[in-house]
This record gives C-alpha cells, sequence and structure tokens, in this order.
C-alpha cells in the first residue's frame, strides 16, 4: 500500500465533507470542491477521518490511492485555509493592477498585457510591483501563477521580468571580448 495512502485525512472544522457516486465534495469557508473518484480506490469516513485503501495490490491502484488522498488533502486544505502565490515584478516601468476579475499587467511591451482571472482565483495587488495570487483550488492558483509569469519571465542577463516571491534568478555574466 502507498505510503502517503496510509495516513487518514483529517477533515478540519466548519469543512462539510460527502462522498456521493464516485464524486468527493468538500465545502468551507473559502469555497466548494469536488473531485471525481478512481475506482481503484475505496475511501471510508469515520468520523472526521477519510481513510484510502486500494481495492486490489495492483501497481496502479497502488498510486492511485496515494495520489488521490493528496488530492483530497489539498482540498481540505483550499476550502478552509485557501493557497496563495506571491509574484514580484523586476524592471523599470513594470505595474501590476487588480480590478475585479481582471489583471492589468505593464510589462514594457507596447501594448498592456490585460489577464482574465480563472473562476474561483482572485489577485490582489499590495503594492504596484508585487502580486498576490489567492484561491480554494492549489491547481488553478498554481497555473494562473505560472500562466502571468510566462508573459515576461525572468532574462538571466539583468533578471527583469515576472518571477515568484521565493525565485533565485541567476545571472549570466555578459560576453567578454
Amino acid at each position: 500500500m502507498s505510503r502517503i495512502a496510509k495516513e487518514a485525512v483529517i477533515i478540519t472544522k466548519g469543512v462539510d465533507c460527502k462522498i456521493d457516486n464516485g464524486v468527493i465534495s468538500m465545502k468551507g469557508p473559502k469555497g466548494e470542491l469536488s473531485l471525481k473518484l478512481n475506482p481503484l480506490v475505496t475511501i471510508k469516513q469515520d468520523g472526521d477521518h477519510l481513510h484510502f485503501e486500494a481495492v486490489d495490490s495492483s501497481r496502479e491502484a497502488n498510486a492511485a490511492s496515494g495520489t488521490i488522498r493528496a488530492l483530497v488533502n489539498d482540498m481540505n486544505k483550499g476550502v478552509s485555509v485557501g493557497f496563495e502565490k506571491k509574484l514580484t515584478l523586476v524592471g523599470v516601468g513594470f505595474r501590476a493592477q487588480a480590478s475585479g476579475d481582471t489583471l492589468n499587467l505593464s510589462l514594457g511591451f507596447s501594448h498592456p498585457v490585460v489577464h482574465k482571472l480563472p473562476a474561483g482565483v482572485k489577485a490582489e495587488t499590495p503594492s504596484q510591483t508585487e502580486i498576490v495570487i489567492k484561491g480554494a483550488d492549489k491547481q488553478k492558483v498554481g497555473q494562473t501563477a505560472a500562466v502571468i509569469r510566462g508573459y515576461r519571465p525572468p532574462e538571466p542577463y539583468k533578471g527583469k521580468g515576472v518571477r515568484y516571491a521565493d525565485e533565485v534568478v541567476v545571472i549570466k555574466e555578459t560576453k567578454k571580448k
């Protein structure tokens, strides 16, 4: 059995968990998420604990049990606490402004970049060069941050561009004659 699946997921207080027809859904203060379950995995609910078990001893069932357990644990954390990614803009004239469900970016192009945020994801700009992306779904928050970073990734000579707050950019030395 998967070592990750051996550990039970403890449902946080204030989170409602339902398992119906191969779909697990969680509802909490930060939102509502659902996940279609793999038929190779069985989930047993014991009070506020969820136990995961592979249906048979196949390699696929073993791997799926650990994966489903990790996804359900992320759902539990997402609807109770939420996830966030921080981005930093480095460069002269690089700015960001959040307004509603859009993020307006000025990244040194001849045109402004307007990014429409997906449902369930919010962006805040504490300063003009910082972006904080928040949401209940870990995958959506990470994907949104990656797409925004992709508009102008940090370049290796001056380090200008959009980077994660904890990202270290190795600066290359310029060519010498």
